[in-house]
C-alpha cells in the first residue's frame, strides 16, 4: 500500500499517512521495553537489558541516560539515533542554564526533544528518529514529571507509561495497578516498575536496569544485586496475591 508514497518523508499518502514516520514507530516496537513511573517524590525508569556478547563491556550498552542533574531519559528503538538525540538534549540543557541561569524545566526539554524529532519529519533528505523516549525528573519547585516523545514529534505527560516491545501490554498492566496510594510510597513505585517489567522480561533481575531519582537527590542506577533482591521480593508478593485470589475463588 505504501510503496508509491514511502520514498520521501515529505509526501503524504492519499489517506493522510506519512509512511516513513509509521515505519519509525515500528522500529520503536522492536526495541527493548522501557517503563517510566512518576510518584509524589520519586521518578523511576526501568528498562529491559538485552544479553550482550561475553567479551563485550556491558557498560557501553546503556538505555538510560542522564541529561542534566535533575533530568534523565530512557529510550526504545535505534541506539545510534538515541546517542545523537541525547547529545543534542544535553547541549540544550546547558544552553538553557547559561541563558536563563536556572535549571531547564521538564516541559521545556521534553518540548525541545519533540521539536527536534518533528523537524526530521518535515524536511526532504532526512529520515525520522527511530526511537521513542521517556523523560523523567524534577522541576525547580520540586514537582515530579514524566514525559513521552514519539518519532512523529508529539509529546505527552504521563503518570506511568511503557514503550518498546510489548509496550501496550505493560501500559495496560500499569493502568490496572497504578494508584495514588502507590504514588505516595517510594518503595511501592519502584516495585510496581519492576513488576511491570516482569510482565515481559522472563529471566529476572539480570536483564533489568533500574534508575531512581528522588526529590533533591541525584540520579541513582541500582546495582545488579539490589535489582535481583527487588525482583525476588516482587515475585514473592505476586505469588502471595495469586494464592490469596485462588483461595478466595475456591471459597466462593
Amino acid at each position: 500500500m505504501g510503496s508509491s508514497y514511502d520514498h520521501a518523508i515529505t509526501v503524504f499518502s492519499p489517506d493522510g499517512h506519512l509512511f516513513q514516520v509509521e515505519y519509525a514507530q515500528e522500529a520503536v516496537k522492536k526495541g527493548s521495553t522501557a517503563v517510566g513511573l512518576r510518584g509524589d517524590g520519586i521518578v523511576v525508569l526501568g528498562v529491559e537489558k538485552r544479553s550482550v556478547p561475553k567479551l563485550q563491556d556491558e557498560r557501553t550498552v546503556r538505555k538510560i541516560h542522564k541529561l542534566d542533574d535533575h533530568v534523565c531519559m530512557a529510550f526504545a528503538g535505534l541506539t545510534a539515533d538515541a546517542r545523537i538525540l541525547v547529545n543534542m538534549a544535553r547541549v540544550e540543557c546547558q544552553s538553557y542554564k547559561l541563558t536563563v541561569e536556572d535549571p531547564v524545566s521538564m516541559s521545556y526539554i521534553a518540548r525541545h526533544i519533540a521539536s527536534v524529532k518533528q523537524q526530521f519529519t518535515q524536511r526532504p533528505g532526512l529520515r525520522p528518529f527511530g526511537l521513542s523516549t521517556l523523560i523523567v525528573g524534577f522541576d525547580y519547585d520540586g514537582s515530579a514529571h514524566l514525559f513521552q516523545t514519539d518519532p512523529s514529534g508529539t509529546f505527552h505527560e504521563w503518570k506511568a507509561n511503557a514503550i518498546g516491545r510489548s509496550g501496550k501490554t505493560v501500559r495496560e498492566f500499569l493502568e490496572k495497578h497504578y494508584t495514588d496510594e502507590i504514588a505516595a510510597s517510594d518503595e511501592a513505585c519502584i516495585k510496581l516498575t519492576v513488576r511491570a517489567l516482569l510482565e515481559v522480561v522472563q529471566s529476572g533481575g539480570k536483564n533489568i536496569e533500574l534508575a531512581v531519582m528522588r526529590r533533591g537527590q541525584p540520579l541513582e542506577i541500582l546495582d545488579t544485586k539490589t535489582v535481583e533482591k527487588l525482583v525476588e521480593e516482587t515475585e514473592k508478593e505476586r505469588d502471595a496475591e495469586a494464592e490469596a485470589k485462588k483461595k478466595a475463588a475456591g471459597k466462593s
